[in-house]
């Protein structure tokens, strides 16, 4: 198993507490695979995460989502099966998959079909989080959106 040494970088850096904290817990809590799944960026600001869950019904499974943290839990009951099973393949435990989430990142919706649990997100950065240009000698403030405001601001000039 491989292990880094933050330290290092901890003492040289600062406000990046957060993302040495997700570093060591990953390499901490690497060898669960269960259940498989996938994350697949669909647009700049849009994510999805697919979730193997066969075997689950939408009643066994629970979505939460906090502040930078989504956390899905599959809790399987115990059903009584009409026969007598001879072979038991299709994995039958409960499971909690955690994944951390950026900042301003929220749950927009979540769907099962096919054994599948679909959750998208989608990132929405406040107004207040944007970039905005800073006119010298002035407090005159623009939202950068693009090279117009730009070409504007020099023609203006």
């Amino acid at each position: 198993m491989n292990r880094f040494d933050l330290t290092p970088y901890r003492r040289s850096t600062v406000g990046f507490d957060r993302l040495f904290d997700l570093l060591e817990n990953n390499a901490r809590n690497s060898g669960d695979n269960y259940p498989p799944f996938n994350i697949e960026r669909r647009d700049e600001d849009a994510y999805r995460i697919t979730i193997a869950v066969a075997g689950f019904k939408q009643r066994d499974l629970d979505i939460t989502a906090q502040q930078n943290l989504l956390t899905v839990q599959g809790k399987k009951r115990d059903e009584i099966a009409d026969g007598e099973m001879l072979h038991v393949g299709i994995a039958n435990r409960g499971f909690e998959r955690r994944f951390e989430l950026a900042d301003y990142v929220r749950v927009e919706n979540a769907d099962l079909a096919d054994g599948l649990l679909v959750i998208d997100l989608v990132r929405e950065v406040p107004e207040a989080m944007k970039p905005k240009k800073i006119a010298i000698g002035g407090t005159t403030l623009e939202v950068v959106e693009g090279d117009k405001k730009d070409d504007d601001a020099a023609d203006a000039a």
